[in-house]
Formats: C-alpha cells, structure tokens, sequence
C-alpha cells in the first residue's frame, strides 16, 4: 500500500480534511503578523527514511510546503523555531518510550538532524526534546515569551504525536495554535484526520499554509 498521501496529491486531500471538520473547526483566527512564530516539528533524517522503524511518509509529502513556509516567516522577519527529538546515546533519558518504540533517534547521529532541505539557519533555535511535546522540560516557553509570542503555527511530524502535544501544551499556556492541514503528517490518513477534528474541537484553529502566508506577507 502506497503513502496516504504525497506532494502531489497534498492540495487535493487537504480540501478534503478541512471539508470533513469544518462543522467543528469554528475558532477562525486572523494571524498577529507581529506576535507569530513558526514551530518546525521533529522533520529529522531519522523519521523521514522509508528504512526507518519511526518512517513518516506524511513527512515526506509537506517538505516542498514546509520550503516555502518558512521562507515565508524568514521573509517576513518571523522567528523560526525547530526541535529536534533525540535521545542520550545511552538512553538514560528515554524511559518508557524505549520500550514503547523500536528505535531511538540519539543525539548528535546524521540521522537526528533536519533534512537538509529545510534546515535551520545559524541563528534559528533548535529545541532538544526527548518526549512527545516541544514544551516538556525544554526551554521553549522561555523563549516565545522573551520573543513576545502569541500565536504559534504549527508544522512538522506526525501529527498525532508531536505536533498535536505540542498544540495542546500551546493552548493550555494560551497561545493561539494555527495547525496547518498542510504541513502537518503522520503515518497514515486516519491518523492525521483524527487529530485535526480533535484539535479543532478543542484546542486550533486547523487552516493551511496559504492561508497563514496571505496573513503574514500582506
């Protein structure tokens, strides 16, 4: 069985998802050009590999749309902030997910960077996490705060896992969480559509890529 979704086919299936949980997708946001920051979420060598056990193909679909993101926020003067989930070579910091997942993605190996085609710039933050949410015990927080950010975008991998921690963590300490349709994946469509009716339910405003660049480069 082939990718649930790809480049091409991105536009398209998009549609679909927003059409499917726009009953439920009501908190449209219009985005602070001045208090926006973009989140680049775990788009690692690790789990954008077709070999590897933690193999994102929804990953694989959004990197031409994730290119032109972030230049968009580069553009616009916007901060761009990656992580980046790594473990210690000797996992003393993975606990349960050691058991729970095939495969650490360990600090420092080629294969924990960011694909080269979207890779941070000298002076971007990249966050260092070891579990699901960007904001547990890093200093990510800190860091929109002295930046004065109030609306996160939410890119990156997978969606049902990282990105979507993240965007419940962002809202508990009430940030205003775009979640991009777009620029999000995960492994399969069930996967990646469950997650966007939960989070537009509760916790995002689920938009697209175009949508945030209109707001931000106008």
């Amino acid at each position: 069985m082939g990718p649930y979704v790809t480049s091409e086919s991105l536009e398209a299936r998009t549609r679909l998802w927003l059409e499917r949980i726009a009953p439920i997708n009501q908190h449209r946001m219009e985005l602070s050009r001045e208090k926006a920051a973009l989140l680049v979420i775990d788009m690692q060598r690790f789990f954008l590999n077709p070999a590897s056990p933690t193999f994102t193909c929804g990953g694989l679909a959004i990197l031409p749309t994730l290119r032109r993101l972030i230049s968009s926020f580069r553009e616009a003067g916007r901060p761009v902030i990656y992580t980046q989930h790594v473990h210690h070579p000797d996992c003393l910091d993975a606990g349960i997910m050691e058991w729970w997942w095939e495969g650490m993605c360990l600090e420092g190996s080629p294969e924990s960077e960011v694909h080269s085609d979207i890779a941070p710039l000298p002076n971007e933050k990249v966050i260092l996490k070891h579990r699901y949410s960007a904001f547990y015990n890093t200093d990510l927080e800190t860091v929109l705060r002295c930046l004065r950010i109030e609306d996160i975008v939410i890119s990156g991998i997978m969606t049902n896992m990282c990105c979507e921690s993240t965007a419940r963590d962002a809202y508990y300490r009430d940030y205003r969480v775009f979640f991009l349709a777009d620029g999000t994946g995960s492994i399969n469509e069930e996967m990646h559509l469950a997650s966007l009716l939960n989070l537009a339910f509760g916790f995002a405003f689920v938009t697209t890529t175009d949508f945030v660049t209109q707001q931000l480069l106008e």
